[in-house]
């Protein structure tokens, strides 16, 4: 059974640092393009960043220069380092699986298992 377990979530200042981590289960890492959208209240989901199977690395534009993304496949681990934040990154922050995924499929629509999330507050 494919499951991702998030954590490392919590509240911070902005400017601030967090560290996000996915454990996954049930599935091997290998194949998969795997990351992180997020959801802000009454928003959709937005892909944050992803790593592919080959190690492409996708950002999105909001958080490019701020937030790291890294996997360890023997692991089985993805981890979402997030500097400098902001009020605006506050979400909820999802982690993602998308078999044989790539960089220009790193929508909602494509992920075959989610994560249940984790909360990102962002506030002085």
């Amino acid at each position: 059974q494919v499951q991702l377990v998030e954590s490392g979530g919590g509240l911070v200042q902005p400017g601030g640092s967090l560290r996000l981590s996915c454990a996954a289960s049930g599935f091997t890492l290998d194949d998969y393009a795997i990351g992180w959208f997020r959801q802000a209240p009454g928003l959709g989901r937005e892909g944050v960043a992803c790593i592919t199977s080959d190690g492409t690395i996708y950002y999105a534009d909001s958080v490019k220069g701020r937030f790291t993304i890294s996997r360890d496949n023997a692991k089985k681990t993805v981890y979402l380092q997030m500097n400098s934040m902001k009020p605006e990154d506050a979400a909820v922050y999802l982690c993602a699986a998308v078999n044989g995924g790539t960089t220009s499929t790193w929508y909602p629509w494509y992920v075959d298992s989610w994560g249940q999330g984790t909360q990102v507050t962002v506030s002085s």
